[in-house]
């Protein structure tokens, strides 16, 4: 039986996992943490829907579910025929390898003045914390921003700074002190959110100005103080409480590591998800870099796809399969139910066309089920959907 190493605890990494298991392959997982993070449900934290137990699986549970070995350790390197990890050292023990580690953040001068809802599960927990200190207090101000990567575009992550703004916008008002706060959106960029089409840009803006959010776009970003943000011509975002997602950035245990890589330090990868030039190495989801239209976007169900096709064809390599390799190009759209805390809006955008459709009061409700069936789903307790 052929062995199969998967670097990474993530979406991509856990789906690798799942379905190189339905072909029999000897299957081990390494991540850093003890868990699995379901990240598009963790902005309820902040408004008390969900406690952080309630947004991850511990990966002992997955590993028994599915069959597979869970080793918890820190990868440093990642080469070409070997990786190496923080407690084990150099490993080499692999017919296949799997690198789905994710992506590192840009670093932006006083980030530390800031909270991430797309970084280590932690810094939600600070930020939910800090939120509930300040509405304490009775009155504050808050800014909800995100930043981009020129050297790789598709790595922005503004979604769950808009879901988290409008949550904690309903939250405020359902306790009765919205009108004591202050909320700010910001981002560098003119357009920001772009890619979902000038639809949803107008219907993103009558949501700030019906909702009495300020918006500061196409600014850089100069600093981040304790006291709010600093941009590029001076002006001062006054803030007692920052939420920030910075762009992605390549892992370091890949940028330290032989394989081919962008400039941003993303893994390049044929569209089999194979990385270039590397017969038994493959790479998954956020530390790849991705071809495909200008407006494309790193998203969870993208890494899926590319996890399933990645066991799809390590199956046919093996004759475990048949048919042609398969390849995530087709796959890539842009999919997300936005939630609003009271309603949502299912985004959507692919080739030949960009909607928003509104979704209120079920919205919220359907975004809720998901993270229900997805719980379930993964630990095999209920029937996965198809595309699901």
């Amino acid at each position: 039986m052929k062995k199969v190493v998967i670097l990474g605890g993530g979406i991509a990494g856990v789906e690798s996992a799942i379905f190189l298991r339905k072909y029999k392959f000897d299957v081990e997982l390494i991540s850093d943490r003890d868990y699995f993070y379901i990240y598009p449900i963790s902005i309820w934290i902040p408004t008390k829907e969900k406690r952080f137990e309630d947004v991850i699986i511990p990966l002992k549970n997955l590993a028994d579910a599915h069959g597979f070995k869970f080793t918890q350790d820190k990868v440093l390197k990642v080469e070409k025929d070997s990786f190496t990890l923080e407690k084990s050292g150099e490993r080499k023990d692999f017919d296949y390898l799997i690198v789905a580690l994710g992506q590192s953040k840009l670093k932006h001068k006083g980030i530390e003045n800031t909270y991430s809802i797309c970084s280590n599960p932690d810094e939600t927990l600070k930020y939910s914390e800090k939120l509930d200190e300040i509405i304490k207090k009775g009155k504050g101000k808050l800014a909800f921003g995100f930043g981009g990567n020129p050297k790789a575009k598709e790595s922005v992550r503004g979604g769950p700074v808009f879901e988290l703004l409008f949550n904690v916008d309903y939250y405020l008002r359902k306790l009765k002190v919205r009108d004591k706060f202050e909320l700010t959106f910001f981002a560098p960029m003119p357009k920001p959110g772009e890619r979902l089409g000038e639809n949803a840009l107008k219907m993103m803006d009558m949501m700030f100005k019906r909702l009495n959010i300020k918006s500061i776009t196409g600014k850089k970003i100069t600093e981040f103080t304790p006291e709010g943000v600093i941009l590029e011509d001076g002006t001062k975002i006054e803030s007692d409480l920052t939420c920030f997602i910075a762009a992605g950035d390549g892992h370091s245990a890949v940028k330290a590591g032989n394989l081919p890589q962008t400039e941003a330090g993303f893994i390049v990868i044929e569209p089999t998800n194979q990385v270039k030039g590397v017969e038994n190495v493959y790479a998954v989801g956020d530390c790849c870099s991705l071809e495909g239209p200008e407006w494309k976007a790193k998203q969870g169900h993208l890494a899926e796809v590319m996890a399933r096709n990645t066991a799809f064809n390590i199956a046919l390599k093996e004759n475990l399969e048949k048919g042609d390799p398969k390849t995530y190009i087709e796959h890539i759209n842009i999919l997300c139910l936005m939630d609003m805390g009271n309603g949502g809006g299912l985004a959507y955008r692919d080739d030949k066309r960009a909607l928003l459709l509104p979704l209120p009061i079920i919205g919220h409700w359907m975004k809720k089920g998901w993270g229900v069936y997805y719980k379930l789903s993964k630990l095999g307790k209920i029937p996965r959907l198809p595309g699901m």
